[in-house]
């Protein structure tokens, strides 16, 4: 039998740390939306830079957000954490800096996010790019275990 354990907070806090990507869930007006972000941690605040498309519309109509983050080794052994709060989008000039130095200092190939060649060749629109912080109001998380 496979035994789910509840995690503690700091082995939520290592999870979130150590893997740096996960599943971004919003809605608008009834119709849900999940896509795979890249995040980066800040203390306990999450960030999401990305560009402009479905997912800032969304967030921008509504900002509750949940991200789930996970860590699979099998069926077996795998992490599971959930963060949800709100997602506010950045517009002072020096908090942008300050998230973009981040991802530099994180990831320097990341300093431009994803683009769907189908989304620019289709509609033609600009490469915007947007950041959010997430201030999560709940996190939780769960692992699996071996019994004794």
């Amino acid at each position: 039998m496979l035994d789910i354990d509840i995690m503690g907070s700091k082995e939520i806090q290592s999870l979130l740390q150590q893997v740096g990507y996960g599943h971004l869930g919003c809605a608008f007006e009834g119709q849900p939306y999940i896509v795979p972000v890249q995040y980066y941690l800040e203390d306990s605040t999450i960030y999401i830079f990305t560009t402009e498309g479905q997912k800032t519309e969304y967030m921008d109509a509504n900002p509750q957000v949940c991200l789930q983050i996970e860590d699979i080794q099998d069926l077996l052994h795998w992490r599971s954490v959930v963060a949800i709060g709100l997602a506010e989008r950045l517009t002072e000039q020096s908090d942008i800096d300050r998230i973009t130095q981040l991802v530099k200092a994180r990831n320097p190939t990341t300093l431009s996010p994803a683009i769907s060649r189908t989304w620019i060749d289709t509609w033609g629109r600009e490469n915007v790019v947007a950041i959010y912080r997430i201030q999560p109001s709940e996190i939780t998380g769960n692992q699996t275990s071996r019994p004794e």
